[in-house]
C-alpha cells in the first residue's frame, strides 16, 4: 500500500476570533501522520493575528506544522485561498472555513483514500449543524437545470440512510472539502472574478469536472459548521447582491453542463430557512 500523502489544510480567517480558536483547536485532534496547517488571515482587526502567532508555537510543540500568511486587508476568499494553495507543501489540499469544527478525527485519512482513484477530483464531508440533533447542513450540493444551487439534505436527520451513501455529486461547498494539488496547479485555483465571496467553490468544482474528474460526497466524515458566520457582519459585503451577480457569471460559464445534467427539481433548490445558533449558545462539541 502506498504511503499516505502529505496534506495541507488551508484555513481562511477574517475576524470572528472565537470561531477561529474553536476551529483550529479542534483540528489538533486530527488523526493523521503527515499534515500541516496553512492559515491565511484577511486583515483581522480583533486580535486574531496575535493569537495565531501564539497558536503556531503551541501547534508546533505538538509537531503540527503551521504556516501563517497575513494580509493587510480583506482581499477576498479566492485570492486568499490561492495564497494558501501556493504556500502548501501537501500533495492534497483541504479547505476549511474558520467556522468549521472537527467531529471526525479520521477526516483527512478517509478523504485521502477517496482521492486515490485517478479520476477522483474532489471530496467533501457531511456538514452538520453544531447544535443537537446535529441535522445535516450540506450533504454535497446539486445544480438544477436553471442553475439554482441545492444543499442536499439540508435540515434532514444526519442518520437518514439516503445521506449515508458515498456518491458522486455535481459540486461541493468550500466550507470543507479536499482536492489534489496537481489539479489546482494544472487547471487553476479559485477564480478571483468571484471575489470577495460566493460561487467560487461551485465554479471550481465544475472546472475540475469539465476535465473528466469526479466530485465525491463522503458521509463517513462529519464536520460541524456554524452557518454564515464567515460572511455575516463583514463590513462592506453586500451578500445578496454578490449571490445574484456571481450566480449570473456561473450560469453563463457552465450552463452547457448543468442544463444537460440530471440535477434536482427546481423546487428542491428552494432555500430551507433554519434559525442560526452562535458559538455562545453551544456546549462542548463531541469529537469522534
Amino acid at each position: 500500500m502506498d504511503a499516505l500523502p502529505k496534506i495541507s489544510v488551508v484555513i481562511l480567517s477574517h475576524n470572528k476570533i472565537d470561531y477561529t480558536r474553536t476551529c483550529i483547536h479542534s483540528l489538533l485532534a486530527t488523526d493523521y501522520p503527515d499534515w500541516e496547517l496553512v492559515i491565511v488571515d484577511n486583515g483581522s482587526t480583533d486580535g486574531t493575528a496575535g493569537w495565531l502567532k501564539e497558536f503556531k508555537k503551541e501547534a508546533e510543540s505538538q509537531e503540527v506544522g503551521v504556516k501563517l500568511i497575513f494580509n493587510s486587508g480583506n482581499i477576498g476568499c479566492s485570492t486568499a485561498r490561492n495564497q494558501g494553495i501556493e504556500a502548501s507543501a501537501g500533495k492534497l489540499v483541504a479547505f476549511c472555513d474558520n467556522d468549521i469544527a472537527l467531529r471526525s478525527r479520521s477526516w483527512l485519512k478517509v478523504m485521502a483514500e477517496d482521492l486515490r482513484p485517478s479520476d477522483a477530483g474532489m471530496v467533501g464531508p457531511k456538514i452538520i449543524y453544531p447544535f443537537k440533533p446535529h441535522n445535516i447542513q450540506c450533504a454535497g450540493a446539486a445544480v438544477t437545470k436553471s442553475g439554482r444551487i441545492q444543499f442536499i439534505g439540508r435540515g434532514e436527520g444526519r442518520d437518514d440512510p439516503q445521506y449515508n451513501i458515498r456518491k458522486e455529486v455535481q459540486c461541493l461547498i468550500s466550507a470543507c472539502c479536499m482536492t489534489k494539488k496537481e489539479l489546482l496547479e494544472k487547471y487553476g485555483g479559485f477564480d478571483e472574478v468571484f471575489n470577495p465571496v460566493e460561487y467560487e467553490d461551485i465554479d471550481l468544482c465544475y472546472r475540475i469536472r469539465s476535465h473528466g474528474y469526479r466530485i465525491l460526497y463522503e458521509p463517513a466524515v462529519e464536520m460541524y459548521h456554524f452557518e454564515s458566520v464567515t460572511t455575516e457582519g463583514t463590513e462592506s459585503l453586500p451578500n445578496t447582491y454578490l449571490i445574484v451577480k456571481h450566480s449570473l457569471i456561473f450560469k453563463e460559464r457552465w450552463k452547457h453542463m448543468f442544463e444537460k445534467e440530471q440535477g434536482p427539481a427546481e423546487e428542491a433548490a428552494r432555500w430551507r430557512k433554519i434559525p442560526p445558533r452562535r458559538l455562545s449558545d453551544i456546549g462542548k462539541l463531541e469529537i469522534k
